[in-house]
């Protein structure tokens, strides 16, 4: 049984292409989209939507190739480009009756909800980003040994065939590394929820690999046509994350302000799993925005 957010009611919406996504929706008031990063689902975010559903309608989906969402086949760049899981969760809010919502987005949904603020600006009203940088730079700062944490993006970006195999051949051992090695406080993350986790990404490793993929392919061409354009974000911006600058050698702040004129930039001392580590200030963080 899957599990889901206590009190929110656990949905199927249409996304985009014929793609169905199930979400938690819960609250009431303005639109706020949470969408989670790996190796995770919409669960990650039930401390934080507990928090925000007194004032706010929050819709949590699974991405598309995750969790309880359809995962449909690769057959090309396109069918997990940010663009098009993008294109989903604005057709999502759509079939809701939002037209305009803010969004958030942790890891893997916070490069979908960066690619939704490039692409449709008219509907996303506040950006909230949770410790990524965006692909095109993401890659431009992953240098020398210390890249060696970004391992899993290199493998993944290999053609089809031997990630998936290498991947489903020891998916809890794979999957589990990350949950263990990006909390600072694994507590936070009670057993029935890490195997939840595990659970769903198993049964997701060639959609999941297939999302990584595009972020070696067609996300770095979409980024790079933005970035060749002077696209910038229009909408007020939060971004939170771990101190990745320092770690990497790169200025974190300065690599977002290219990109988010409207900027608040934020560094954690939660681990990576922040909306689980540190759900009080995720939610605050968030309200700011929000009265931004």
């Amino acid at each position: 049984m899957t599990l889901t957010i206590p009190g929110f009611d656990h949905i199927r919406l249409p996304g985009a292409d014929g793609v169905e996504l199930t979400a938690a929706v819960g609250g009431s008031g303005s639109p706020v989209v949470l969408l989670h990063g790996f190796p995770q689902t919409h669960l990650m975010w039930r401390h934080v939507a507990e928090r925000l559903a007194g004032g706010h309608t929050v819709i949590c989906p699974d991405l598309r190739g995750y969790g309880a969402s359809d995962k449909p086949t690769a057959t090309g760049p396109d069918v997990y480009a940010k663009r098009t899981m993008a294109a989903d969760i604005v057709s999502l809010a759509a079939a809701l009756g939002h037209e305009r919502f803010a969004l958030v987005g942790h890891d893997r949904g916070a490069l979908v909800a960066f690619r939704a603020g490039l692409d449709h600006p008219e509907t996303i009203t506040h950006l909230g980003i949770l410790d990524i940088v965006p692909t095109l730079d993401m890659w431009d700062v992953l240098r020398g040994v210390p890249a060696a944490v970004g391992y899993h993006l290199f493998l993944m970006a290999q053609p089809p065939g031997l990630p998936e195999a290498m991947i489903a051949g020891s998916a809890d051992a794979f999957f589990g590394s990350f949950l263990d090695a990006w909390a600072n406080d694994p507590t936070t993350m009670p057993e029935e929820v890490r195997a939840e986790y595990l659970r769903a990404s198993a049964a997701a490793v060639t959609s999941i690999v297939a999302d990584y993929r595009a972020s070696a392919g067609i996300d770095v061409t979409h980024d790079q046509a933005d970035q060749d354009a002077g696209s910038q974000l229009a909408m007020p911006v939060t971004v939170i994350q771990q101190d990745w600058g320092a770690q990497l050698g790169y200025d974190a702040a300065a690599v977002w302000k290219a990109w988010a004129p409207d900027l608040d930039h934020r560094l954690t001392r939660a681990g990576h799993f922040m909306a689980e580590e540190a759900p009080d200030e995720i939610a605050a963080a968030i309200q700011d925005l929000l009265a931004r």
